[in-house]
């Protein structure tokens, strides 16, 4: 990968901002597997812990531990009285098997240090939102409340196929059926392969109709910059621009690339495809008139390419490997307390239709009375401004304390993220803090294409 993809894409999915809290005490040191841990304390301790799971970390990089996403809300949670943790795990990757017990680990160290909490709150972002998910279905006595943020909470299994959906669809009708889809044998070349057919394809009208069908099968959202504002609903020819950077830089890394890494550790191949009709899987797309309107344009027969997909063979999981994978993880939809969702609408690397399968699976296990979901009216992976976070964790605390939801319809909380001033009311964009107003709305997110959950098996 160039240094510059590889950048851009750990920027959209570590989500770790610059600028140190201020605690009382900083704590650090090394858990029994090799995993570092780090925690912060306020000079004086409101008896709740915030335990922090950190997004993906790429295998080659720096394995590091954080105990909150950035730098001004860390402050500003220490200044309020809460305590912060959080490792590093002791692997990098889809380091889901490692990330449970490490986090506990964390919080039993942080109760030899510093002492017990009243009360346990798990957080964390993207990879690591799906962690926070995972550590509450998995050691349900030890948590108080979740907060996952931009979480894989559609689940391990899901997610993957739908990436293997999108590189299906893209190999059959711009690769000729040249890159490699999984058990990848050189998956430097496989992705340097798929990134020269990506380019060569956004050349043409044609190449750009089949990127935005690639797209739709995963729903890639057609808006990319956190500084724009969303296209017009047809306005397809900037929404297919917008699919082909999401692809670019941040899906097709993971497609291409990072599933060797994810198959390393599950002995093999955990997606498949056989049985998917994509014919009926595009008609449920967010995306489906963009895709009907781009063929129209360029003189392309979308009936023919979904015969084609519908002709062309077909992946299977290797069952030791998907084992794993549903392992690690997939979801029950058992709350054993209240959790509140926070994802912003523009995300095309975990797309927000993981909250609606999220939400499915928590209806079908009857505990939908404990889930609230949040939605931010924004672009790009994970984007949420400092008072946005700030207000989602309090709408979860007032629930902790009340018993009930209260104050968390997006004027209510568009209010109090403004309230909390200039200073928290920022996104990190092109290497500065840039002034950003609080944007909670009421979004009706589409269905989650490819669901996998507890109750799929």
């Amino acid at each position: 990968m160039t240094s510059f993809r590889l950048s851009l894409l750990l920027s959209l999915v570590a989500v770790l901002l610059p600028a140190t809290a201020i605690a009382q005490s900083h704590l650090t040191g090394t858990l029994p597997d090799g995993a570092t841990y780090v925690i912060d304390t306020p000079a004086k301790w409101n008896g709740t812990l915030l335990l922090y799971s950190h997004g993906y970390a790429a295998a080659g990089g720096q394995n590091v531990a954080y105990d909150v996403g950035d730098g001004i809300t860390g402050t500003y949670l220490l200044q309020h009285g809460y305590a912060l943790a959080g490792s590093s795990y002791s692997t990098m990757g889809w380091a889901v098997h490692e990330a449970l017990p490490d986090q506990i680990a964390t919080l039993d160290v942080f109760a030899s240090l510093v002492g017990t909490p009243q009360q346990t709150i798990a957080w964390g972002h993207s990879m690591g939102g799906l962690i926070t998910a995972a550590l509450v279905q998995q050691y349900p006595t030890r948590f108080s409340a979740a907060l996952p943020m931009c979480g894989v909470v559609g689940g391990g299994v899901g997610v993957w196929n739908e990436f293997l959906d999108s590189a299906f669809t893209f190999n059959t009708l711009v690769a000729g059926g040249t890159l490699e889809l999984v058990n990848l044998g050189d998956p430097t070349q496989n992705y340097n392969n798929a990134e020269n057919w990506l380019g060569y394809a956004q050349g043409t009208p044609q190449g750009q109709a089949r990127i935005a069908l690639a797209a739709a099968m995963a729903d890639v959202p057609g808006w990319v910059d956190p500084a724009s504002p969303e296209p017009a609903p047809t306005d397809y020819v900037t929404q297919e621009l917008n699919q082909f950077y999401w692809l670019a830089y941040a899906d097709f890394p993971f497609t291409f690339y990072y599933r060797a890494e994810l198959e390393a550790r599950a002995g093999g191949n955990p997606s498949w495809n056989t049985g998917v009709n994509y014919a009926t899987q595009l008609k449920h797309s967010a995306y489906y008139a963009e895709v009907q309107a781009l063929y129209r344009a360029a003189g392309l027969s979308l009936d023919a390419d979904l015969q084609a997909l519908k002709n062309a063979a077909r992946v299977p999981a290797s069952q030791h490997a998907k084992d794993y994978l549903v392992q690690n993880i997939i979801f029950n939809g058992q709350l054993p307390a209240p959790v509140l969702t926070l994802h912003n609408q523009g995300d095309g690397l975990v797309m927000p239709e993981n909250e609606q399968a999220y939400a499915a699976t928590v209806k079908k296990a009857g505990d939908q009375a404990l889930l609230r979901e949040l939605f931010v009216h924004r672009a790009g992976h994970c984007v949420f401004t400092p008072a946005e976070t700030v207000t989602a964790l309090e709408g979860l605390s007032n629930r902790m304390g009340q018993g009930k939801w209260s104050r968390i319809s997006p004027d209510a909380l568009n209010a109090r993220a403004k309230s909390l001033g200039s200073g928290m009311n920022v996104l990190y964009l092109n290497n500065q803090w840039v002034a950003t107003p609080p944007a909670f709305e009421t979004y009706k997110v589409p269905a989650f294409q490819r669901p996998y959950d507890a109750f799929s098996q």
